[in-house]
């Protein structure tokens, strides 16, 4: 467990946790030769069954990046006040800070107790009740760390505090410092949000990169594992010449998605505000800069709690959940402490009606998986995207998936509207193709999925077609898709026709035949033959590559398989490729390569043409 101290310089939070754990926190020689704390100061209290962990941020305003550092997932927080000296102008911003952070509990201990006289001491107490409300039922506590006064009361209050760090979660860790030992390598120090991690773990940097974790130090002692909501010291593989790390930089135990740079957040309010400003975020270890954008008003008052929108300068590692204080554009003031709602927000129609719903929805919603049902509401997901949005393993995600009732495919998460909606969608559109081409056999699957559901996961429809193939609500005949009660034939006479053009195509040694050709062949008018030929083509037995020229549909199967086994390791083929198989003249050639192209089966990219859809001709 950590603990976050703050308040002003001075006010002995370096000299209050040397009474505790007698450990002086100003490790910098500058630290010690200016008497305040510059950097992140820690010290830690083994107890019987754990070991508490303090951190000493600074409290001069030079150095609010640095306490600010400090303040990523962590639950309990000590504001300490110098009881000679009262509420300083760094005890309000520091207050202000705790305030929207939220911590589970803030514990206020009033120091330098010796200095100060009792009724000093109860008005200081008042005074902070009465200004800050949330302070109200804070326990408070008066110490001296010269005297020894209050502090065995304060450290056993601590030792009861209860442990609230999500070690069941992947583990993700912040980095705030990057340094070599002598013969041990890169060690890196920061703290662990969630999850645990053990000596020999293979871990992910947050550029993706994977290392191996050699060592662990937790709360300041060598140990075998590390858990969420403890103070780690990890010994990595990492060459830092080869491999540069920084705070601000990450570890998690799985491959993580892109970091997000347009969020939703919910917004509480320091100060008024206006619809836009230029804005500092802290997070963790990191700090940027972006544009605030507020969504539900044009103007927020102080301590107004509103849904805002966020576009960082530099991309962060954000989940849902995760805090962050907003700062001014010029970074002197705070404007205010943030949750985040939702990454990789849109960035159009972000204050239409229902959108706000949905945030406010999101917003309130208090469990994963309320939050789930809200999200696939909105269409499907991936399901890494949402194992990082609620840090989930991928057994865990299967699980919440169960408990709502929706679907996993692969990669896509949906549920069942989604799938109800899509498969009525797709019946829908070929029912409009057969009314409208009562001559056509079907569409080929890629058509369509362009017609009835383009810019949604391609993969996931054609699991959606193949369920209604096996459902028996479509059918399909030689790669065309078409309802189950669609079908053509021919009449007794056209039987007899169709014999002898098949005796035509067999002569033909899988050449394709013109109907001018085959009307002449035959002693028939070419009108005639045209649409019989064309009706057999509806019914796939023949395939019209270009108008009037027909191959035999088994015949360009044939050709079909051919280019999938030739394509079989690059997935590609040009047309001097095929031609030199075939032995077929180059316009020829082009015009067969183009109408695989036209029907899906193939993809034309420069001078070659790739695999697009290689069920399409598959009998």
């Amino acid at each position: 467990m950590i603990i976050v101290t703050a308040g002003h310089v001075d006010h002995g939070k370096t000299a209050l946790l040397q009474a505790l754990t007698g450990t002086n926190t100003a490790h910098l020689p500058e630290e010690k030769k200016r008497g305040m704390t510059i950097d992140l100061g820690y010290a830690y209290l083994p107890l019987e069954e754990r070991v508490l962990g303090f951190i000493d941020v600074p409290g001069h305003e030079k150095f609010l990046a640095n306490m600010l550092a400090g303040l990523g997932g962590v639950y309990y927080a000590m504001l300490v006040v110098a009881a000679d000296e009262g509420i300083s102008a760094q005890t309000r911003e520091h207050l202000a800070i705790l305030r929207q952070l939220q911590f589970d509990e803030i514990i206020v201990v009033l120091t330098k107790a010796d200095r100060a006289e009792v009724s000093q001491i109860e008005s200081l107490e008042q005074q902070l009740k009465a200004h800050y409300p949330f302070l109200t039922n804070a326990a408070f506590f008066v110490t001296s760390a010269d005297s020894g006064q209050g502090i065995a009361e304060l450290r056993d209050y601590l030792a009861t505090l209860p442990e609230l760090g999500e070690i069941n979660k992947p583990f993700r860790y912040a980095i705030d410092r990057v340094f070599s030992v002598k013969g041990a390598g890169t060690v890196v120090t920061g703290t662990a949000f969630a999850g645990k991690v053990l000596i020999e773990d293979e871990l992910y940097l947050s550029n993706g990169e994977r290392v191996r974790v050699k060592n662990i130090h937790a709360q300041n002692t060598e140990s075998a594992q590390g858990l969420a909501d403890q103070r780690l010291a990890l010994n990595l593989n990492v060459d830092l010449n080869k491999q540069p790390l920084a705070r601000g930089d990450w570890l998690f135990s799985d491959i993580i998605p892109l970091p997000t740079e347009r969020i939703t957040v919910s917004l509480t309010t320091d100060v008024a505000l206006s619809e836009m400003q230029s804005v500092h975020v802290y997070h963790a270890a990191s700090r940027t800069t972006g544009k605030l954008a507020l969504l539900e008003s044009k103007n927020a008052r102080p301590n107004d709690t509103i849904l805002a929108e966020i576009v960082l300068t530099q991309p962060l590692f954000l989940t849902f959940g995760d805090k962050l204080i907003i700062r001014s554009g010029d970074a002197k003031s705070l404007l205010g402490g943030a949750r985040v709602v939702e990454i990789n927000s849109p960035k159009r129609h972000k204050r239409t009606a229902s959108r706000l719903a949905y945030l406010q929805a999101l917003r309130q919603a208090s469990s994963t998986q309320e939050r789930l049902v809200l999200i696939l509401q909105q269409g499907p997901q991936t399901a890494q995207y949402l194992r990082w949005l609620e840090q989930l393993s991928e057994s865990q995600l299967d699980e919440q998936l169960a408990l709502i009732g929706a679907e996993r495919y692969q990669d896509w998460c949906f549920n069942a509207d989604y799938q109800a909606a899509k498969e009525a969608s797709l019946v829908e559109v070929l029912s409009n193709y057969h009314e409208q081409h009562d001559d056509q056999l079907g569409l080929a699957k890629a058509r369509l999925y362009r017609i009835a559901a383009l810019n949604q996961p391609e993969k996931l429809i054609y699991h959606l077609i193949e369920r209604l193939l096996d459902d028996g609500r479509l059918a399909q005949s030689r790669g065309w898709l078409h309802l189950p009660q669609h079908k053509l034939g021919f009449s007794e006479s056209e039987q007899a026709l169709w014999h002898s053009v098949l005796e035509e195509f067999e002569k033909a040694s899988g050449q394709p035949i013109w109907v001018r050709d085959m009307a002449n062949a035959l002693g028939l008018e070419e009108s005639a033959m045209r649409n019989f030929m064309y009706k057999a083509g509806k019914l796939g037995f023949l395939i019209p590559i270009v108008k009037d020229r027909f191959f035999l549909a088994e015949t360009l199967y044939g050709y079909a398989r051919l280019i999938k086994q030739m394509a079989a390791e690059s997935g590609r083929i040009s047309v001097n490729e095929l031609r030199d198989q075939l032995n077929f003249g180059r316009k020829l050639t082009v015009q067969l390569m183009e109408y695989f192209d036209r029907s899906g089966f193939l993809r034309r990219r420069g001078n070659e043409h790739i695999l697009r859809d290689k069920d399409i001709f598959d009998l």
